[in-house]
């Protein structure tokens, strides 16, 4: 099969690295791609938006199954396109990437179809907020309802807080668009995790679960980011896993096609494990990032035939193969991550870690000039390793970490301890 993924980061670098495994695979392409993404593909100079020519590539260049790594193409409906001119697409409509891109709508899509979830109230007016915020139980979240690069939600323990969020995402428009609604939420209390799954429609297949490391700073301190690292698979009770699986995952199955939202690709279930069972944060509609890093690995299935079966509707064929390892997958940041990240910067010691049979090195905000890289986005690097437990993958990807200098580069030291 010939091949093109969509996207330029850390996920679609690791998207490629786990694609070029495969036995099935003739060649692959990837649009804009990466400079260190150009080691193992053949770029392809394009917009993501640019649907037309887009489409005049896939088909100049007998492309078989296109891959969508981000969400921004898919909520502005390029699997649409694509499948319209006969393309066939790993990753959902423009109606199910809706899941993502309006929080509202997912969160009215987990209340019709019966998917635990926060108590939960959406405001277009931020008076009308401010007075109702009186009236609720504090701590609360409060999220933009567009996409803000995972960084639209904040935790308000008081009403100062709560009054100052508004005005930051409805006033001030500091997401743009994105905010000109938003979400409040009674405040769940437990452990995150992250559920992911192939959808082909009408089938589900889940992965293991993964936990993203979303706050800036070591003990979940500080602003949220993209995420920071992530761990797979994480400990928790078959009985857990067992309900994430029949009350979230299967009746998402049943809700897109009670619905009729077209989708095949990959359901992402945010989640908090409470004492009264898991309940889902948000949807994405694509992997996440960088919880695909540390699940990729795991997965000993030929995974070109796991995304292809996704998108042509026959699932059921598959049953998941999985390494009995940990992986884990530690982020180097710029300094100013995530508000305003300095680029440009110098980064030394890729060398031994490109060559390693330990380390797999995912280039998330990189570029090659004159002769060297140089970072360029505000997460650089993902220092991916595998172990047989979680302190020997921790004792890996930290060793490897110490070997990466960058000026300001900054990460956090407990991945994987929560």
């Amino acid at each position: 099969m010939n091949v093109l993924v969509i996207g330029s980061g850390g996920r679609e670098h690791a998207l490629c690295w786990k694609i070029r495994q495969s036995s099935s695979l003739e060649k692959l392409h990837a649009l804009p791609g990466s400079d260190a993404m150009g080691k193992i593909c053949d770029r392809v100079d394009l917009e993501m938006s640019d649907f037309e020519n887009i489409s005049k590539y896939c088909l100049d260049n007998n492309i078989n199954l296109v891959v969508v790594g981000p969400e921004l193409p898919l909520s502005i409906g390029v699997t649409d396109f694509l499948a319209g001119r006969g393309i066939k697409v790993f990753g959902p409509s423009k109606k199910g990437a809706k899941l993502e891109y309006s929080k509202e709508f997912a969160k009215e899509f987990m209340k019709r179809n019966g998917i635990p979830t926060a108590d939960f109230r959406i405001f277009s007016e931020p008076s009308t907020a401010k007075m109702e915020i009186k009236k609720m139980k504090f701590p609360l979240a409060i999220k933009a309802d567009g996409l803000c690069a995972g960084k639209g939600v904040r935790i308000c323990f008081e009403e100062r807080e709560a009054i100052r969020t508004i005005e930051d995402f409805m006033e001030k428009k500091v997401f743009g668009a994105s905010g000109e609604r938003i979400v409040v939420e009674e405040f769940l209390f437990g452990e995150e995790a992250s559920a992911m799954a192939f959808v082909d429609g009408e089938n589900v297949l889940t992965l293991p679960l993964s936990r993203d490391h979303k706050r800036v700073m070591d003990n979940n301190e500080g602003p949220n980011t993209g995420g920071m690292g992530a761990l797979c698979p994480i400990n928790i009770a078959t009985e857990t896993f067992n309900q994430i699986q029949e009350d979230i995952i299967k009746k998402f199955a049943l809700g897109i096609k009670k619905e009729n939202i077209d989708y095949k690709g990959i359901i992402y279930a945010g989640l908090m494990l409470t004492k009264n069972g898991p309940k889902v944060l948000e949807f994405n509609v694509r992997f996440g990032d960088p919880e695909a890093q540390a699940v990729l690995p795991l997965i000993e299935n030929d995974f070109l035939s796991l995304l292809y079966s996704s998108a042509s509707g026959n699932l059921r064929q598959e049953k998941l193969k999985l390494k009995k390892q940990t992986c884990l997958t530690v982020v180097l940041a710029s300094k100013g991550y995530p508000e305003n990240p300095e680029t440009e910067k110098e980064i030394s010691g890729l060398e031994d870690l490109e060559n390693s049979s330990e380390v797999m090195l995912f280039h998330a905000g990189t570029k090659f000039k004159a002769g060297k890289w140089i970072t360029s986005g505000g997460r650089v690097l993902n220092l991916t390793v595998l172990g047989d437990t979680v302190d020997e993958a921790r004792q890996k990807a930290y060793f490897a970490a110490t070997r990466v200098k960058f000026e300001g580069m900054h990460y956090r030291k407990d991945i994987g301890l929560y």
